[in-house]
């Protein structure tokens, strides 16, 4: 019979849009012992969850919970549970993830326009303002922060236009939430959808979501219990009217985290102990402080990459604070430079996506993965890489430069 060694997985310095390093405290929390799902340790720790996750997405909604699943499982429950047949919904492009909103409207029957941006710009937020007044779409949905371009996209006119327009406003903030500013109700955002994988540095396999009561209505409106079945907490008889999932149905789970605590699933208690630390840390950072860390290592890495030698990628006025993306020199296999840092240096950075394979490095410095160390560590091991594949860099300048940064930032050395 065959063996197999223990796993033993190689110690990484993640600077990639997701996944990022996780926190060791999460870590932690992901080996305490398993709870039942209708425990009431275990549903007070759901309830606790929720709480947390309103801070998050500064937000007095009263639904905000997690779905079990990577962060699209949110996206396909929100879209899957707000979308009937035949509804209007305007999907404004500018990177990769856009297309994927419009993949899952098509397959929930929606009637689509899409509006698109070259991709390293984000819109005019009048010009998706001046969009929906035209078409007066039932759903407009769209990305914060597009990780394939390190872009991110201005909300607040367009929120405050589909409020005014009586449109639902869906927000992919899974990239964003946790390392910079979502104001779910200042910029009257009707649904948003979180990833744990990127800033909050929780494993993947949960989504935060929130809505508020616009989007719960339209949700309750497809809730139908089928004529002479039994119990619904038998789950038996229970479905979303044209709702294609029963998984996603934000219909039932919404009842499984409430005090109804409808049978719906079996929650992935480890996951949520994960999650709920991981929340815990960011506001325990406090998000001001954490939206400001987000920024300085940021600084200090731009600076480092424009002192080598290097330039970057897309308009630097609608820039991400995580994600930074960076013009592979002519001539040089970025591939190779990325495997020369992951093998010898033990670094991740990522390619892109379409068009841009191939022409940038994508590098993120998000939640637990944003800090000091791994911003220097970079830098040097990403001059060293250059300088084996004969690009004449600033030789020790990238460095210095995030120094400086930071002895700005501390206003004396460390």
């Amino acid at each position: 019979m065959k063996t197999y060694r223990d796993l033993s997985p190689s110690p990484r310095t993640i600077m990639t849009p997701g996944p990022v390093e996780v926190d060791p405290r999460v870590l932690r929390a992901m080996s305490f012992s398993i709870l039942g799902q209708f425990d009431p340790e275990f549903t007070d720790i759901m309830n606790e969850t929720m709480d947390m996750i309103r801070v998050l997405f500064q937000t007095n909604n009263h639904w905000a919970f997690s779905v079990d699943g990577t962060s699209r499982s949110g996206i396909e429950a929100v879209l899957t549970s707000l979308i009937e047949p035949g509804d209007r919904v305007l999907v404004p492009i500018y990177g990769r993830f856009g297309h994927l909103l419009v993949e899952i409207a098509e397959r929930c029957g929606a009637d689509i326009s899409t509006m698109e941006q070259e991709w390293g710009q984000v819109f005019d937020p009048e010009q998706v303002v001046k969009r929906i007044r035209q078409e007066r779409p039932d759903i407009v949905a769209i990305v914060h922060g597009e990780t394939s371009t390190g872009r991110m996209q201005p909300l607040k006119e367009i929120g405050k236009a589909c409020r005014e327009l009586d449109v639902l406003l869906v927000v992919d903030a899974v990239a964003t939430v946790g390392g910079t500013k979502v104001a779910t109700d200042e910029w009257m955002l009707d649904a948003v959808i979180g990833g744990t994988q990127k800033c909050l540095s929780v494993p993947a396999g949960m989504a935060p979501v929130t809505y508020n009561e616009r989007a719960e209505a339209k949700i309750l409106k497809r809730k139908r219990i089928e004529r002479g079945l039994r119990d619904p907490q038998t789950e038996t008889g229970w479905s979303g009217k044209g709702i294609q999932s029963n998984y996603l149905d934000l219909s039932q789970l919404q009842d499984y985290w409430s005090p109804v605590r409808l049978n719906h699933h079996t929650e992935a208690t480890s996951m949520l102990y994960a999650l709920r630390e991981g929340l815990r840390l960011v506001l325990e950072e406090g998000l001001e402080q954490r939206f400001a860390r987000h920024l300085e290592h940021e600084a200090a890495l731009v600076a480092g990459i424009r002192a080598m030698g290097l330039t970057l990628f897309g308009d630097p006025d609608c820039k991400m604070p995580m994600v930074t993306c960076v013009n592979i020199p002519d001539g040089v296999d970025g591939e190779s430079v990325r495997a020369m840092l992951l093998h010898e240096f033990g670094i991740e950075i990522a390619s892109s996506f379409g068009a841009l394979k191939g022409k940038i490095w994508r590098i993120g410095t998000m939640g637990y993965s944003c800090n000091k160390k791994n911003v220097l560590h970079l830098l040097g091991a990403l001059e060293a890489a250059l300088l084996r594949h004969r690009v004449p860099v600033h030789i020790g300048a990238a460095s210095q430069a995030a120094l400086d940064v930071y002895r700005r930032k501390a206003n004396t050395y460390e």
